[in-house]
């Protein structure tokens, strides 16, 4: 953590902080917002006006580049005097390109992270050192607007797919001892986080590179020593997801959602994507998901226009998906990605043919997601409330993800209640408090 030494004032100013892409951006970007809270600034939202803005951006297609630069011309365009930093995966991939985005100060990778905040503050003129005070100052949910706690436990991907920019932005997989891991959930759940949420790149191969341990033996010392009262895991591989695995979620603590990539229902495009599971094999372990937890929340990832892809390999993605009660399908079509094995390829898509497969598969995604959140209705589900969306209307999450809201006079922010699911409305359920 920085602070500035104890004889001299502490920095008094304000951040922003905006994160685009996956959970584990999220997580690091919970991480940064810590360090800037030890020293001495204070987290709000970019319409207050801070005095440093920082993009934690995502790379994963060319839109995500497209999205981080146009944020950061915003940033700027809002406040001249800011100082904007630009850094996660759009900034470790392509630091020049960030760096010519106009009005862009400080350019910081994945691997530049750890010493963002005393760049930026160097760049602001506020000298910095290693907190000597010894004492955190608060950084619960209220100070970082988040009642959820994203905690990395391994970070990089030794799978290398053809299409995925990601091994070489995040590295080599590498976890993160459990003994650390168990000390920041009791740190969090002490400040008053009332679900903590396990992310990384490759959450199933936590603890090959440790001495002992593994993601389910993880999961256990959390749930035994860490006094949590609602745990989630973000993603999984299908071959990861084991019955002895899935025999932990008897905790009523383990939330009932399973992200789980499928990217392509077509066997051969899976073995060009270079994916370790098989279509049949997808299929299976959701029917083992629904068959342990019947009321489970299985959702997916769908990459549409993979090179080669032929209208039967689509039609094959798309069967597959029909077949499978999904709670929802993140539909995004191939970009290239300079440096991956698919950008050299034969056959790229037609871009017209790309827009329309999208379309359809876009149009089954909506439709399986409202199935979904019709067929809860009526249901009595546990609700961790986030925020008040409105006055007098609380939004939060169910323990299977479902996005629900209320209307209340008692307030609810980072509370978790039970919920009777009683109606849908563009897309977002309504209940009330039982």
């Amino acid at each position: 953590m920085l602070s500035t030494e104890s004889n001299t004032p502490r920095p008094q100013g304000t951040v922003a902080i905006e994160t685009h892409g996956c959970k584990l951006n999220q997580a690091d970007s919970e991480v940064i917002a810590r360090q800037f809270t030890q020293a001495g600034y204070r987290v709000v939202n970019l319409n207050d006006g801070p005095d440093i803005y920082v993009l934690n951006s995502c790379t994963v297609t060319h839109v995500a580049d497209a999205k981080a630069r146009q944020a950061l011309r915003a940033a700027r365009k809002r406040n001249p005097s800011l100082t904007v930093v630009a850094t996660g995966c759009y900034a470790q991939r392509a630091p020049d390109q960030v760096r010519n985005v106009e009005g862009v100060d400080l350019v910081l990778g994945n691997r530049q992270k750890p010493r963002l905040v005393e760049a930026a503050l160097q760049a602001r003129g506020v000298a910095t050192v290693p907190c000597a005070e010894g004492v955190d100052s608060l950084t619960g949910p209220e100070s970082l607007g988040r009642t959820r706690a994203m905690i990395k436990i391994q970070e990089g991907c030794n799978q290398v797919c053809a299409y995925c920019i990601v091994p070489k932005v995040r590295g080599k997989e590498r976890s993160i001892p459990p003994e650390k891991l168990l000390q920041q959930v009791c740190q969090r759940v002490a400040e008053g986080y009332r679900e903590v949420v396990l992310t990384g790149t490759q959450l199933g191969s936590y603890g090959f590179d440790l001495s002992q341990g593994d993601l389910r033996s993880l999961i256990e010392l959390v749930l035994e020593h860490g006094n949590v009262e609602r745990l989630r895991v973000s993603s999984l591989q299908p071959q990861e997801i084991t019955p002895d695995l899935l025999n932990l979620w008897k905790d009523p603590r383990l939330c009932p959602h399973f992200h789980m990539p499928l990217q392509s229902g077509s066997n051969a495009v899976l073995k060009r994507m270079r994916r370790r599971y098989t279509a049949d094999q997808y299929r299976e372990t959701v029917e083992r998901i629904y068959g342990a937890i019947p009321h489970a929340a299985v959702t997916a990832d769908v990459l549409v226009g993979f090179p080669g892809e032929t209208e039967e390999e689509y039609q094959e993605t798309f069967r597959l998906c029909e077949s499978v009660d999904f709670a929802s399908m993140h539909v995004f079509p191939y970009s290239v990605r300079p440096g991956t094995s698919a950008a050299y390829m034969d056959s790229q898509v037609e871009p017209a043919v790309k827009r329309a497969r999208m379309d359809r598969m876009l149009t089954l995604a909506e439709e399986k997601a409202s199935v979904f959140r019709r067929r809860s209705l009526g249901e009595i589900r546990p609700v961790l409330w986030e925020k008040e969306f409105e006055d007098g209307v609380y939004s939060g999450l169910t323990d299977n993800y479902l996005k629900v809201r209320v209307n209340t006079s008692r307030p609810l922010a980072n509370e978790i209640t039970w919920a009777r699911l009683t109606e849908e409305r563009e897309g977002v359920i309504y209940s009330e408090v039982v």
